[in-house]
C-alpha cells in the first residue's frame, strides 16, 4: 500500500510537469504562474521573513492547511520547508504561484497531520510581502 501511494504520487508529479503552462524548478519542483506580480520587486532570500497566503492540498484534493481568510503567514523563509525555500527565492513581491513539490521537498517519508508519508504537496502562494 505504501509501495502504491509513493508511485501514484511520483506518477501524479510526472504527468502535472507536462501540463502547460508549468515550468521547472531545480530538484523535481514544478510551479504554475496564477497571478504576475512586479518584476521589479526583489525576490526573497532564505533569511528574509516573507509575508504569504497560501493553501495547501495533497495530489487527492485534500486541503490540509490554508492561511485564506486569516491572518497572513509571516515567517523567516529559511524556517519552511525546502520546497518552499527553493520556490520562494523565485518569486516577486505580487506573484501569485501553484507550487508541486515531490514528496522529498516537503516531508518525505515522514507523516504530518493529513499528510501522509511520501505525499507530493501542492500549494497556492501569494508572496505579499518581504521583510
Amino acid at each position: 500500500m505504501k509501495r502504491e501511494y509513493k508511485k501514484a504520487n511520483e506518477d501524479w508529479l510526472r504527468n502535472k510537469s507536462m501540463e502547460e503552462g508549468v515550468r521547472p524548478l531545480t530538484k523535481g519542483i514544478f510551479y504554475k504562474v496564477l497571478k504576475q506580480g512586479d518584476a521589479s520587486s526583489p525576490m526573497p532570500s532564505p533569511r528574509d521573513i516573507v509575508t504569504v497566503h497560501y493553501t495547501g492540498w495533497t495530489i487527492d484534493a485534500h486541503k490540509f492547511d490554508s492561511s485564506r481568510g486569516e491572518t497572513p503567514l509571516a515567517i523567516r523563509l529559511c524556517d519552511l520547508i525546502e520546497g518552499w525555500i527553493i520556490a520562494m527565492q523565485q518569486m516577486h513581491v505580487g506573484d501569485q504561484w501553484e507550487i508541486y513539490l515531490p514528496a522529498e521537498m516537503g516531508y518525505g517519508k515522514f507523516s504530518q497531520p493529513g499528510i501522509p508519508a511520501n505525499s507530493t504537496l501542492i500549494f497556492e502562494i501569494e508572496l505579499l510581502g518581504i521583510a
